[in-house]
């Protein structure tokens, strides 16, 4: 059984590619004739066949945005991944949002938290606190911004347009649900929102009948021509962060940028990190003390096994587009297992980024206890690391991307 594929533009069979088969090298497993998708089985080589040290059950943790339902509206769209998606994903959620130039996600505010990486092109945010003072900026590429619970505000795509990810400090959290003006509006009696604007209600009769979340506006002039002075002032914290402006922690192999409240101060409930993962090279085997792990993955494609105690383990293929999770404090990795870099964020629900380098914790304990605890002598422990490296490429011992092997 083999599929044919035709070299673009030549009319001729190049040579065939063998679809893929649950076989193990060591003849395990055997071939499949039933209905399969080969697509997925091609993207997910490590669930097809699974190391053999993968063992027992562990929830699935990866959800691609390519699976959700895409809510388009004029001015833009929006997919999201929740805990109806991804059910263990119980600390946070995600949107990943499009606005056309002069899109506009209309004023609104939430329950939760809103922490933001915009993706690709530029936007304007504005936003008004609990005390009046205002805030409004524009926001590029590598960008962060982040609104407190209950802090009304707005996005609208420049010249360009944008795309971006919204992070939610709550699981359940659904952007359909939004607290927006005009739902509103449109369900509050007239003659009480006349009462409390002091006008009559003649001027409201255009209003909308519901909630209009994403709709097509006019690209907005510079924002010298939008600026509206208030008498309290502008917000004491800034709610946006140029997290590519971070100088990164540079390791053989790749880079981390880490942002928390220490250097984005508003962000109180959610930390992340941006990690850079070059060919061949991988995030350290590590785990995290404060709280389950919510990724999205930017560029490329790689494998990680999640590692949950009592002989459970499990490995998951991840690409560009996908949302990945892992528990609190179970043990896992990241590897870069295609030729372009992988690019991904991980996310917390806490005010502080952190993690536990396993190379550091073994470093730091006495070298005889590691030894008979593994079992290992000097070639092993005189490799030991007491700076942490979170990721890493060791030459001579990195992934093979040719033949998909270590």
């Amino acid at each position: 059984m083999s599929e044919e594929h035709r070299v673009p533009g030549s009319g001729v069979p190049s040579s065939p590619s063998p679809i893929p088969q649950p076989i193990r090298s060591d003849g395990a497993g055997g071939i499949d004739r039933g209905p399969r998708d080969v697509m997925r089985d091609r993207q997910n080589p490590d669930m097809l066949v699974p190391p053999v040290t993968d063992n027992g059950l562990i929830p699935n943790v990866r959800f691609s945005f390519s699976d959700t339902h895409m809510q388009l509206n004029h001015g833009g769209w929006s997919r999201e991944i929740t805990i109806r998606e991804l059910p263990i994903a119980t600390t946070l959620a995600g949107v990943n949002m499009s606005l056309t130039p002069g899109g506009v996600r209309e004023l609104h505010w939430h329950q939760q938290a809103e922490w933001s990486y915009m993706l690709i092109g530029r936007a304007r945010i504005t936003a008004v606190d609990q005390n009046g003072r205002n805030f409004i900026a524009d926001v590029g590429p590598g960008d962060l911004w982040y609104f407190p619970p209950g802090i009304p505000h707005s996005i609208q795509g420049l010249e360009e347009g944008c795309e971006f990810l919204l992070v939610f400090d709550d699981g359940h959290f659904s952007d359909l649900n939004t607290l927006s003006l005009s739902d509103w509006f449109a369900h509050t009696p007239k003659e009480v929102l006349s009462a409390n604007f002091g006008i009559p209600e003649s001027e409201l009769a255009a209003i909308p009948r519901e909630q209009v979340y994403i709709y097509q506006g006019e690209v907005p002039g510079p924002i010298s021509t939008q600026a509206v002075q208030s008498p309290y002032g502008k917000v004491p914290l800034p709610f946006t962060h140029k997290l590519l402006a971070q100088p990164p922690l540079k390791t053989p192999g790749g880079s981390v940028r880490i942002v928390d409240s220490s250097n984005f101060p508003i962000s109180k409930t959610i930390a992340a990190a941006l990690v850079e993962i070059q060919p061949g090279a991988m995030r350290e085997l590590h785990w995290h003390p404060n709280n389950d792990e919510w990724q999205y993955y930017l560029t490329g494609q790689g494998r990680m096994t999640v590692f949950g105690a009592e002989g459970n383990a499990r490995t998951y293929d991840v690409r560009a587009g996908d949302v990945g999770y892992v528990p609190f404090a179970f043990g896992h990795y990241i590897q870069n297992t295609g030729t372009e870099t992988l690019w991904f964020l991980e996310m917390f629900k806490s005010d502080r980024f952190a993690d536990v380098s396993l190379n550091q914790w073994l470093a730091l304990t006495p070298q005889a206890l590691v030894a008979s605890n593994l079992n290992v002598g000097g070639g092993f422990l005189s490799h030991l690391r007491k700076e942490k490296w979170p990721v890493v490429k060791m030459p001579g011992f990195t992934y093979d991307n040719r033949s998909g092997k270590a």
